[in-house]
């Protein structure tokens, strides 16, 4: 009996069940979570306080992003800026305590290039979450002394009943705000900056920007409409500074989850529009957003009509409801998780693009079985996020050649290279290879131009496989279809000659 006998088996009766699997999931979908470190929430709980524990701590996010790829997950927004404070070494502002314990403290290496890095390794894009207008509560200011935001730039900040924050009134804030994105991008390879808290503040903060408004509004101007064109102001600081040095970086940012009331469905007084002066529609439509991840974190006609208003006016961009994952768990409002299952159909069946959980840990804790959910159900196939859209996103040229080299204990696949791309491998049984069906990716994120099948497999059996490049902005090439048409041999025949 042929060595390869049962391996060969298991292979070809893997590929048919795959090819029988009936595609409940796009594509392309956006398939994230948000990874709070503010006071270590979903990571780190361990503090780096020398070598080996600087050593767990880092073995602890690998865990994380482990289980978040073997879900299929293919973005993590983790939080890097927190609230004047940060979470890698910058020239700017300061570290925040949760990695060490003390604010200030170093942890001995850098968490946002090690998170890059091994999001990267996973497949997985890694979006630099950014807080922008909340910064240090009064206990934090004083552990942080002459390093605290209101010391460092005072005339941009504003005392609040409970914090400071930035003053988006200040025309020097959406510059201060951009720099520290710029810092991130210019540094790091990150696949976005995500913008959080990015508006004015809920009408229970105090927050006494009259002197400010009596400055800079135009005679006339509504304060209402004048904060709106302040936050504005600094999402579009934000994205030319971002776009000028690396124009394939996402921007995307989590507004509040009604944009405003609908024709029949009121907000409730809490929205995006009216209640924190965030003009979430506008930023799509001038194309200074890539992503949008407002904040659903609601049910039924809660959900389902905002999330429908925010799709009709995408404007050809990304719209990724943000999910409360947190409220089925029991400790918090103890939802069925169903609500997740049949919000991230909705999302599905109204064309959005995506979803992203709030947090990482309540995907990953397994509450309710919702990791297990995803990996062996709604994201059991792969998936691509969606590819940045535009007038100057350049389309990648599809590889000029490929070959497949039958080896005596393995198979290999090569093609020629595509410069700035990675490549997405699809295989079926049927030619041409259909790359729009999901359940036709084999593999995402190959860096390489060759990729080796650790079996021997006969060129009459082996199956088609398709390449194409794809780009930093996500944009696939047409495929280069690797293996052409060839004599049918039935599977059986080759199986009992194989086995004498």
């Amino acid at each position: 009996m042929s060595r390869y006998f049962f391996l060969f088996f298991f292979f070809v009766i893997s590929l048919v069940a795959r090819s029988q699997i009936t595609p409940k999931s796009p594509k392309r979908e956006l398939r994230a979570v948000w990874l709070t470190t503010l006071n270590g929430l979903d990571w780190p709980s361990i503090k780096a306080t020398n070598r080996e524990s600087a050593k767990k701590q880092r073995q602890q996010l690998c865990d994380i992003l482990d289980k978040l790829a073997a879900a299929n997950f293919n973005a993590v927004v983790m939080q890097m800026r927190i609230r004047g404070t940060v979470v890698y070494p910058s020239a700017i502002e300061p570290w925040d305590a949760c990695l060490t314990g003390r604010y200030g403290g170093n942890p001995g290496y850098d968490p946002l290039a090690f998170a890059v890095e091994e999001c990267h390794k996973r497949g997985m894009q890694f979006h630099a979450w950014v807080v922008a207008i909340p910064a240090n509560k009064f206990a934090q200011s004083k552990a942080l002394g002459q390093k605290a935001i209101e010391r460092r730039v005072p005339q941009l900040c504003l005392k609040t009943n409970e914090s400071y924050m930035l003053n988006p009134g200040m025309p020097e804030t959406a510059d201060y705000l951009a720099s520290i994105c710029e810092e991130i991008v210019r540094n790091y390879d990150v696949d976005g900056i995500s913008l959080d808290y990015i508006r004015y503040p809920e009408k229970e903060v105090k927050f006494n920007d009259a002197a400010t408004y009596s400055r800079y509004a135009p005679k006339g101007q509504s304060v209402a409409s004048w904060r709106r064109d302040n936050i504005s102001r600094c999402v579009k600081a934000v994205h030319d500074r971002v776009k000028a040095l690396k124009p394939w970086v996402a921007i995307s940012c989590s507004p509040v989850g009604k944009y405003d009331d609908t024709k029949r469905y009121p907000s409730g007084g809490w929205n995006a529009y009216r209640a924190v002066c965030q003009d979430a529609k506008l930023w799509l439509k001038e194309g200074w957003m890539d992503i949008l991840m407002p904040m659903m974190y609601f049910r039924g006609n809660h959900f389902y009509p905002f999330l429908i208003d925010w799709q009709d006016d995408a404007n050809g961009r990304c719209i990724a409801a943000g999910l409360g994952v947190y409220l089925i768990d029991r400790n918090q409002k103890d939802w069925p998780r169903s609500v997740m299952e049949n919000e991230i159909e909705f999302c599905r069946a109204k064309g959005a693009g995506g979803q992203v959980f709030f947090r990482s840990r309540f995907v990953t804790d397994n509450p309710k079985g919702i990791h297990t959910l995803l990996k062996n159900n709604l994201y059991r196939l792969r998936a691509l996020p969606p590819a940045l859209t535009g007038d100057n996103v350049p389309m990648p040229v599809r590889p000029e050649s490929g070959e497949i080299f039958y080896g005596a204990s393995d198979t290999k696949l090569s093609w020629s290279p595509v410069e700035g791309c990675t490549y997405v491998i699809y295989r079926s049984n049927n030619y041409p290879v259909d790359i729009e069906n999901a359940a036709n990716i084999y593999q995402t994120n190959v860096e390489d131009t060759s990729l080796l099948l650790p079996m021997p497999v006969p060129q009459a059996l082996l199956p088609y496989y398709a390449v194409t490049a794809i780009n930093r902005y996500g944009v696939e090439s047409e495929p280069l279809e690797l293996n052409k048409p060839r004599a049918i041999v039935p599977i059986r025949d080759y199986l009992l000659k194989s086995a004498k």
